[in-house]
């Protein structure tokens, strides 16, 4: 009986020590020369997409995570400290903070109760809301007005949760399919195998001010969400997340935040030089000047 007694202990034993090895937090891993993983998306313009001339990820969110590279780098003591790139979209970007494939999601993503089951998120960078986007020669200024039409939105993203609803719950008949990414669902607009592409309204900005001809395609519509944009972390690692709640609570009460936010918004950004001239919103500016992680979505 005692020699079952202690194999049963020494079992307890060996099981917690597994679950303490498979919590190692990413400075920890950083600390025994592990890399920085930065998860980026391909077209999220302005926040996170590769630029076509050089074929590296740039944009407003990926320019704030090497800003947070920077802070990971001192705190371990790195100087060495690798940084390694991984494309997202939409539907696997959760998937690969949640599985420790990435340690920073550095795109266009909001932060709700749902997704905070599985990963965590530091302080908003951008507020937006989901609006639509249609041809210049639309008919289309709201979304009552596609009764019985084709709209388009992202797969895995909050604004299609949001259309979906609505078109159930208020009985409208729209047909609403899914796109790979945001590029698609643009081109889907253009050729007219959608009537409009629902998408937070600084996006659809962007992905229109990047098309060949920018003027014939128009932003409509009131706001159908509204979406705090942050990057997202791994959910079990308090360490890591105070380090870079820290980092971007400083950003933004010393105002450095403001003039990565002019390189992307105000001025001309890459690969065309488009100027989408979008000063900070009424909503980003209040919310500043308090930042915290905590947002009531």
């Amino acid at each position: 009986m005692k020699v079952q007694h202690w194999g049963f202990a020494w079992g307890l034993l060996a099981l917690c020590c597994t679950g303490v090895a498979s919590a190692e937090g990413v400075l920890d891993r950083i600390n025994s020369g592990g890399k920085l993983v930065i998860a980026h998306r391909e077209s999220s313009v302005p926040f996170s997409y590769i630029d076509s001339a050089s074929g590296k990820p740039v944009g407003y969110a990926v320019d704030l995570c090497l800003r947070l590279a920077e802070v990971v780098k001192k705190k371990t003591g790195k100087k060495d400290m690798g940084v390694e790139f991984l494309a997202v979209t939409p539907a696997n970007r959760i998937a690969m903070i949640e599985q420790g494939k990435a340690d920073l999601e550095c795109g266009s993503t909001t932060n709700n109760a749902e997704r905070r089951q599985k990963v965590a998120f530091t302080i908003p960078h951008f507020i937006t809301g989901a609006r639509l986007l249609v041809k210049s020669t639309s008919p289309i200024d709201r979304v009552e007005d596609l009764n019985g039409k084709k709209l388009v939105s992202t797969k895995g993203t909050t604004p299609l949760k949001a259309a979906d609803q609505a078109n159930r719950e208020r009985l409208m008949g729209i047909t609403i399919v899914e796109a790979p990414d945001h590029a698609k669902a643009v081109e889907m607009v253009e050729k007219g195998e959608a009537d409009a592409f629902v998408m937070d309204d600084v996006l659809l900005y962007g992905l229109a001010a990047g098309r060949p001809d920018p003027k014939a395609l128009k932003v409509v519509g009131r706001f159908m969400t509204t979406e705090p944009l942050a990057i997202m972390l791994p959910k079990n690692d308090p360490e890591f997340k105070k380090l870079i709640d820290e980092e971007m609570r400083r950003l933004i009460t010393s105002r450095d935040i403001h003039a990565i936010y002019d390189k992307w918004f105000n001025k001309p950004i890459p690969p065309n030089s488009t100027v989408l001239n979008l000063p900070v919103s009424y909503l980003l500016r209040d919310f500043w000047k308090y930042p915290t992680d905590q947002v009531p979505f």
